[in-house]
């Protein structure tokens, strides 16, 4: 384990009930003198709205405990004024330990620690039921809406039992959407060709400044290409799209990377987004980056579904352009749009 691990964090804390779980004995090992056994959640640690330190502090704290709920639902686009591409989520954490500028959690998150689910058998357990309801159905299931899919990977090591798990059901597929580059761990690992790994990635010049904490974009396309070395399929979610002085020239980049490293067969599929958020999650962002930050900065409206985006437009014109610059390469190129209005997709 890399020695970066060991200071990453701040505070670990482990419920008494999943201490003797496989992901606990690996963050012992890992962290050492910085694990603490408790019972139930850290009593210290107060629930509510946080504030920008609050938030800070909790990307640095990991709890690891049993989850009790369910673990797997219908994607959040599934709602009124949004295109939905049926799309599912199986959660097996909390909170990211990367800082993203625009991060949707920063008007989400009440608790001030990262949460681990120990029990990933009670996960696979509830995913069966319905793999054997649907398994000639042509469902997409992802682990990355709530906690980076791949960032604790290297301790949880939650990928191999996904990936075997998913070689049993070979008409779903399996998207592990990440913003690093920590795929070694699984790279061994047979699979049927349905475990697709996925990067949410931006020009260099975004990942610098409004990313923090991830991957450069170099590791990310050379994380790509050992996946591909290995027959994993990928996708690349061009999102959010963020709109700077110079955002031709940085998407560009961007697109004319990807063309030069992988083909049209390697990526089953872009999606393609522009910069979004609730209005309540303005404060907080300006509170955690300043004015300096191109999210803060930006002139958005209230779209249908009640959220913050850039004017109707300039999105059509961002997204087109993209479009434009894969489809001039190759027809083959396969592009949707995420989280947008129907009438973006209609234009």
């Amino acid at each position: 384990m890399e020695p970066i691990w060991s200071n990453k964090f701040d505070k670990v804390y482990i419920d008494e009930c999943a201490q003797d779980s496989d992901v606990a004995l690996r963050f012992f090992e890992v962290f050492g003198e910085k694990v603490e056994v408790i019972k139930g959640e850290p009593k210290d640690i107060e629930k509510g709205p946080l504030s920008s330190s609050q938030f800070t502090q909790s990307k640095k704290q990991i709890f690891v405990t049993n989850f009790k709920g369910s673990f797997f639902k219908k994607c959040p686009g599934y709602h009124k004024g949004l295109a939905c591409c049926n799309y599912f989520v199986l959660n097996l954490g909390f909170q990211c330990d990367m800082d993203c500028s625009y991060c949707y959690l920063q008007s989400f998150i009440n608790s001030n620690y990262l949460t681990v689910y120990a029990n990933i058998d009670d996960a696979l357990n509830e995913l069966r039921s319905f793999a054997e309801a649907l398994k000639d159905s042509p469902v997409r299931v992802g682990t990355g809406e709530v906690i980076d899919s791949l960032s604790l990977d290297p301790i949880t090591l939650y990928s191999r039992k996904l990936i075997e798990f998913f070689n049993e059901f070979p008409h779903w597929k399996l998207e592990f959407k990440t913003k690093s580059d920590y795929v070694d761990q699984f790279l061994d690992c047979d699979h049927k060709g349905n475990t697709m790994v996925s990067w949410s990635i931006n020009p260099p010049m975004i990942i610098d400044k409004e990313e923090h904490g991830t991957a450069s974009f170099e590791k990310r396309i050379l994380a790509a290409k050992k996946c591909v070395s290995k027959g994993f399929p990928l996708s690349f979610h061009i999102d959010p799209m963020i709109w700077h002085p110079e955002w031709k020239e940085s998407y560009a980049y961007l697109v004319d990377e990807i063309i030069k490293n992988f083909q049209p067969k390697d990526i089953l599929m872009f999606s393609i987004g522009a910069l979004r958020f609730q209005p309540q999650q303005k404060n907080i962002m300006r509170e955690r980056f300043g004015m300096d930050s191109l999210v803060t900065s930006a002139e958005t409206f209230q779209s249908k579904d009640g959220k913050l985006r850039y004017d109707q437009k300039l999105r059509e014109e961002m997204f087109q352009f993209v479009r434009q610059r894969l489809k001039e390469n190759s027809p083959e190129w396969k592009i949707f749009m995420c989280m947008e209005t129907p009438e973006t997709w209609n234009n």
